[in-house]
């Protein structure tokens, strides 16, 4: 059985190597995401030679991430169906690519069922298209920023840092006092995501985050933060905005995409992450329009047990 560990902060640097060799876009190839949702989905990790292995349990039970690295790949799926059977548990993987699954095939022919995740997909954008907002598609969001500037023209942003972190906590909290009575799943959601955000902000600066805060009438009205995925796409951990001041989502998104694109030249991609299967997340991202999705899918081995 392999021996699955809980992440640690000095774990940091060779899972982000093995994350940054495997060319995955998608966010759960992040440190970040791994370390702070660990408790939420009992991630751990293990190395196998070139490999990072992931072992989680969600709403299907236990599974595995698909082997993050390099160098032979049979073998790393091997031991992830051995340690499946040993557990009595069906060798499941979760949020495989298209990619992946062309992987799989070749060294797996006709030994897995495959289902897609819809509710799983990252949506990915040109950052320049959300720095600059062009075109008749995105007049709306323009329209938004537009009206929340005449509301509150003192507004200005900050990069997010110790003197502030603070700050935006405050706000994390009073935006999820705002929430309460939701339906149960949203509330689930709305405490697993506390539980993540708290953990982000106790491990800003070891986890490698940056974040950008809106300021308007001398309050945070909206924050954001998240960190790299390979060399050319950032992931947007968290962006969270008062809904009584319209057009903050909008203004926040475009300023942290134009403070990403003046910071790193090389930036391509924004992935702002999946919806969860939340209709209002789904419209809400939808609006952008994504240029891309990173599609993901569950595959069962056939005769892991």
């Amino acid at each position: 059985m392999i021996v699955f560990k809980d992440p640690v902060l000095s774990d940091r640097a060779w899972v982000e190597n093995c994350f940054s060799r495997s060319g995955n876009q998608g966010c759960e190839y992040s440190f970040v995401t791994l370390f702070v949702w660990k408790d939420v989905f009992h991630q751990q990790a293990a190395r196998l030679d070139g490999y990072l292995l992931e072992r989680l349990r969600g709403r299907l039970g236990g599974a595995y991430l698909f082997p993050a690295g390099s160098g032979p790949l049979l073998p790393a799926l091997e031991a992830l169906a051995a340690d499946a059977r040993e557990r009595g548990e069906p060798c499941r993987l979760v949020c495989v690519t298209p990619e992946q699954r062309a992987q799989l095939a070749a060294v797996w022919p006709g030994r897995f069922t495959e289902e897609e995740d819809r509710d799983g997909f990252d949506y990915l954008y040109d950052i320049d298209r959300l720095a600059d907002l062009p075109g008749r598609r995105l007049q709306s969001k323009r329209n938004h920023i537009n009206r929340f500037e005449s509301i509150c023209p003192d507004w200005s942003v900050e990069e997010i840092g110790p003197e502030n972190l603070a700050e935006c906590a405050a706000m994390d909290r009073e935006w999820n006092r705002l929430r309460r009575g939701q339906p149960e799943s949203e509330e689930e959601t709305l405490a697993d995501e506390r539980h993540a955000l708290s953990l982000a902000f106790c491990h800003y600066r070891e986890l490698g985050l940056s974040g950008l805060l809106l300021r308007a009438e001398g309050r945070v009205a909206a924050f954001t933060m998240g960190s790299p995925i390979g060399p050319d796409t950032f992931d947007v951990h968290f962006e969270k905005a008062f809904s009584d001041l319209p057009g903050a989502y909008p203004l926040i998104n475009r300023e942290f995409a134009r403070w990403l694109r003046e910071r790193h030249p090389g930036l391509r991609w924004l992935n702002r992450e999946d919806d969860m299967g939340l209709e209002g997340l789904r419209q809400a991202k939808s609006s952008y329009h994504p240029d891309r999705m990173v599609e993901k899918s569950t595959v069962e081995l056939l005769d892991a047990l």
